[in-house]
């Protein structure tokens, strides 16, 4: 039974991390069965990850829902709004450092490795006996490895959708923030209208990515297949564009939450959280579209 305490809520006992534990098992049993099965095979590991990806939906949706009760039920002291604080902070931590590892990896081959495949320093000799023809130049279909792995392709220009997507994230991290100085000064309609355009301009980043994408595929040549610059350009902007869905799904959640009345002046970091979440992915765009799209 739930207790509460002088310094610390003590919840009741929760069936949610065990279902935790048990659909994201099934998700990556079901992703590592479906990525070795022989052709023809791969069902049983598609279904596997659909009935854990459901069940991740729904342990969502049910431990959040557990933890809003919780706190409309003033059950929550200082001490606990110090924790979810702190775990948020940490949470994003962890984010900076998961994208810290691919920049740095990105970091690590436009200075060293395709220089020295192209025959700088100390790969002298590696370029003249493993592949001779590597010309170690950044972006090109013919530096980047043989041509008949991917094809030759072009690069995605800066000035045009990228720039729009930068365009909207700063847009968005304006909304979101007036949404915020909005409730803490009371004004819900404010809030609704500014913290809707947010979830909008989220939605519009995203749209543009897949025409993004799609033009990359189509009409670029440029896919996963496009050597390591290919695989690194995907990489960074994918896992941004999953972030930035996450983020547009959370930010909606608080949108039908400031509907209906959950939040206050005093209390209100469920909103305060997504503002940060939403802030940090906008900065990594940024870093993005730099060293990305246009270095």
């Amino acid at each position: 039974m739930a207790q509460q305490h002088d310094i610390y809520y003590v919840p009741s006992k929760s069936q949610w991390p065990i279902v935790a534990a048990v659909v994201m098992f099934l998700t990556v049993f079901g992703a590592a069965h479906w990525l070795n099965a022989e052709p023809g095979e791969s069902g049983f590991g598609k279904t596997m990850i659909t009935i854990g990806a459901v069940g991740i939906l729904g342990m969502f949706f049910g431990w959040f829902h557990s933890v809003i009760k919780e706190s409309l039920a003033g059950l929550y002291n200082p001490q606990v709004d110090t924790s979810f604080r702190m775990g948020m902070m940490w949470f994003i931590f962890s984010e900076v450092m998961f994208f810290g590892a691919f920049f740095g990896a990105l970091f690590y081959i436009r200075t060293f490795s395709v220089p020295w495949l192209g025959g700088e320093g100390h790969g002298v000799l590696t370029h003249q006996f493993l592949y001779d023809s590597y010309s170690g130049a950044w972006g090109a279909a013919g530096g980047n490895g043989p041509l008949h792995v991917g094809g030759a392709f072009s690069t995605v220009a800066p000035w045009g959708l990228p720039l729009l997507n930068t365009l909207i994230l700063l847009t968005s991290s304006v909304t979101v923030t007036i949404a915020h100085h909005a409730l803490r000064a009371g004004h819900r309609g404010r809030i609704l209208l500014f913290l809707g355009l947010t979830v909008l301009l989220g939605a519009g980043f995203l749209y543009c990515q897949a025409h993004e994408y799609m033009e990359a595929y189509k009409e670029l040549n440029l896919t996963l297949h496009s050597g390591v610059y290919g695989s690194t350009f995907f990489m960074l902007t994918g896992f941004h564009g999953l972030h930035v869905t996450l983020g547009t799904i959370m930010l909606a959640v608080i949108w039908l939450r400031v509907l209906r009345g959950h939040f206050s002046k005093e209390h209100h970091f469920g909103f305060e959280a997504v503002a940060w979440y939403w802030h940090f992915v906008d900065v990594v765009w940024l870093c993005l579209f730099l060293f990305v799209y246009i270095l």
